[in-house]
């Protein structure tokens, strides 16, 4: 079944003509991702040349995902918009709330029964505003998006910072705070930043070991985890058409990891196949009637340094296996110097668990290969030392593996089955022993490794490789296992070798489901009531945030100056927080719980100017607030990195910040706090940052006067009476200053809408 096909063939119609206008404009050889941007610009945009990095513009994106963490503020911030149904393809997808522990039967029967008023509140309100809604145990977001609803040259955005795994089927998906997605499903242009681009030449074909999740591994060690900021990554030449679509899904996922604004891929082949192999043939059938526009011109790709701000070229050939890791998923490290690295760092060695899944690597083909090395090692007589769990990334998948002796393959090697859903890639695991904060080591092919992200140990090291290099070091359970050189002993006492990974890029017999979880909405939704208790901890109907004042700020606190790397886990936690998503209030309770205070070198403990004692930064902040105190954040470098949650931005306007101060914004991060109507700054010169004293009282000025590209100045007031003048420097536009004149940008759209 192909969902929307109308409206995957109006954007197929309006292509060639679309493409037409474009090049009379540009007047140049174009990469994919200008095509696709250039195509979607909203019908009010003019259509002219854009300065990549420097130009905003509105575009029109063909669907829009939700997952249900994020889904629960964005649609609660939609049921304010007064729309009575949505504008674009929308779906909701229940895959965050799922806690894994016992296994996937025991585990979604215990989220059904602690979710279900807040599977009850999304099933209702995608009901009645025309969202498709996939239930519990249906999937992975990005896996079921790839699935059923991902087409080459279509637009996306995506309440989740992985949406960019659509990618994978030649698309341009974009990972957004949940108030962007409003704007669209809204019926609204979506506003971005021309983004840059960045071109990676694949050459050769993968051998042995490596796996596409290598390519990305090590384009993370080139680019760092902010090197792709503000930039589209695309790839191309032959090496990129000798990968697998899931594979380019992959690598386009966790292009996340290094700040890209989203990765992609051209048409070829192989996305034809899976879009065949997943029942979407009459898609193929378009697509091929326009692949000449689905794809970067040639002489882009003959000439890339012209055309693209950077160029990486990756040889297939001679790429090894990597494990990136620990606490940052761009420390990357061949297979093969993992022993030396782990020893210069006194990195835990031992094994005790081994993790596939999340929807980086829960893929058939992701499933087949591991497999592969689960049974030679069976066969051989070698048992895991090391328990492996897996989360298939659909039921779809799950129920195919199930056909075909996946699962009992990994089942007879005492590996534990968790349900169908992101699970321990997001803090999602109830491991055992985890509250011991013992120092250990874990592998796993997510895409972040951030430190308590996977079980909320901080002493926990992960470690991020490809699915059949994680089921090689379960067997050993050794971090620094080679299965390119290194032998297991067999129940024989034996010395053995693993095979290489073997695996089916599609499945043999055809993908096969018997329920895969999906809930169409209801025709008309008019009489469907949404109810949300007042006295509910899990729920709370959203309150418009207040307008600006009209006035420059003063005598503001310091709340927090965080010191090194603060992401949105460090400023709104996952795990046990995830119940809150949908209750602004309560989950404000974890704001900045997870930073470091750059005066004590402590984490969620900070001065409370009002008494010179130091607390909790929430409960600082709400003295702040009660007593109607103004406040600001400061932060360092690629401030807000990581998940696109728009908890991160929304707790400090709920809880009373007026500005967040640092040396850079990751880029969703940024639009995330402009959005809520926050004030989003950076220095100048980021040396200023040191200037910054506990004691400070801070004035901010100039918002009288506030316009793009003018600096705005903020004076510190020091205990000792002396003061300094810094510059701040913005990226608002003329229609981001309206959004935080006017309190957010919901409440624009609330009076736009009157």
């Amino acid at each position: 079944m192909t969902f929307d096909l109308e409206m995957i063939k109006k954007v197929y119609a309006e292509m060639p003509s679309k493409m037409d206008a474009v090049r009379k404009v540009v007047n140049k050889p174009l990469t994919l991702a200008e095509k696709i941007l250039y195509t979607h610009l909203h019908s009010e945009m003019e259509l002219r040349e854009f300065a990549r990095g420097k130009d905003y513009v509105d575009f029109a994106p063909n669907r829009v995902a939700m997952q249900d963490a994020t889904a629960q503020m964005a649609l609660l911030q939609f049921m304010q918009a007064g729309k009575k149904r949505v504008a674009v393809p929308s779906t909701a997808h229940l895959d965050h709330l799922i806690q894994a522990h016992l296994g996937a039967d025991k585990d979604l029967q215990d989220a059904l029964n602690k979710n279900n008023e807040v599977y009850n509140f999304l099933e209702s309100v995608s009901s009645k505003y025309g969202i498709g809604f996939w239930k519990p145990g249906a999937g992975i977001i990005h896996q079921v998006v790839l699935e059923n609803y991902a087409f080459p040259g279509g637009m996306m955005i995506g309440t989740d910072s992985h949406t960019v795994n659509a990618g994978g089927l030649g698309m341009i998906a974009i990972g957004v705070g949940g108030a962007d997605a409003v704007d669209v499903m809204a019926g609204m242009a979506w506003e971005l930043k021309m983004p840059k681009l960045i071109g990676v030449k694949l050459t050769g074909k993968l051998n042995g070991w490596t796996a596409p999740k290598d390519v990305i591994l090590k384009v993370a060690g080139i680019l760092t985890v902010k090197g792709g900021t503000g930039a589209i990554v695309e790839y191309f030449g032959e090496g990129a058409t000798n990968l697998s679509a899931t594979g380019k899904g992959t690598i386009c996922n966790m292009g996340a990891e290094v700040g890209a604004t989203t990765s992609t891929f051209g048409y070829d082949a192989s996305i034809e196949r899976y879009l065949r192999g997943t029942g979407r043939a009459d898609v193929a059938d378009l697509a091929n009637q326009v692949k000449e526009h689905l794809t970067g011109d040639a002489e882009v790709y003959a000439h890339p340094e012209k055309y693209f701000d950077e160029v990486i070229e990756i040889d297939l050939n001679t790429l090894s296996p990597h494990l990136n890791g620990p606490f940052s998923p761009d420390l990357a490290h061949p297979v093969s110097e993992m022993k030396e690295v782990a020893k210069a760092n006194d990195y835990p060695t031992d094994i005790e668990w081994a993790l596939i899944g999340s929807c980086t690597n829960s893929s058939y083909e992701d499933l087949t290969r591991a497999a592969s090395i689960i049974k030679d090692a069976t066969d051989k007589g070698v048992k895991a030392k090391a328990t492996l769990g897996i989360n298939p990334g659909s039921e779809q998948v799950r129920y195919t593996a199930e056909r075909d002796g996946l699962i009992t393959i990994f089942e007879k090697a005492n590996s534990t089955i968790f349900t169908n859903a992101c699970g321990p890639c997001i803090g999602q695991w109830d491991r055992p022993g985890a509250e011991k904060e013992e120092k250990n080591s874990i592998v796993h092919s997510f895409n972040r490794n951030f430190k308590k992200r996977a079980d909320g140990n901080p002493n926990t090291h992960a470690f991020v490789a490809s699915p059949e290099m994680v089921a090689a070091i379960a067997l050993a359970g050794k971090l620094d296992f080679n299965p390119m050189t290194d032998s297991l002993t067999n129940d024989k006492g034996e010395q053995v070798k693993l095979s290489e990974p073997t695996g089916y890029e599609l499945p043999p017999l055809g993908f096969e489901v018997k329920d895969n979880g999906y809930l169409a909405p209801a025709k008309d939704g008019s009489n469907i009531e949404v109810k949300v208790s007042p006295t509910s901890d899990r729920l709370q109907l959203l309150e418009s945030f207040t307008p600006w004042n009209g006035k420059d700020i003063t005598n503001a606190k310091l709340l927090i100056k965080a010191l090194g790397k603060c992401t949105t886990d460090h400023i709104s936690m996952a795990g046990p927080w995830l119940k809150y998503r949908g209750h602004l209030d309560n989950i404000s309770n974890n704001m900045l719980i997870g930073a470091t205070n750059a005066f004590n070198g402590e984490a969620n403990k900070v001065k409370n100017q009002l008494d010179g004692t130091y607390n909790e930064v929430p409960k600082v902040q709400r003295a702040y607030k009660a007593t109607g105190v103004d406040s600001v954040v400061v932060g360092d470098e690629n401030y807000g990195e990581g998940s696109s949650r728009e908890h991160a931005a929304m707790e400090p306007r709920h809880l009373g910040v007026k500005a967040v101060i640092v040396k850079s914004f990751a880029r969703i991060h940024e639009t995330n706090l402009k959005k809520q109507g926050m004030l989003a700054l950076t220095f100048v010169n980021p040396s200023d940052y040191d200037k910054i004293q506990e004691d400070d009282l801070i004035d901010i000025t100039g918002l009288t006067e506030f316009a793009p590209g003018k600096n705005l100045a903020m004076t510190l007031i020091h205990s000792n009476g002396s003061k300094d003048t810094i510059a701040l420097a913005h990226t608002y536009n003329a229609e981001q200053i309206k959004w935080f004149k006017a309190g957010s940008a919901l409440n624009l759209i609330k009076q736009i809408g009157k």
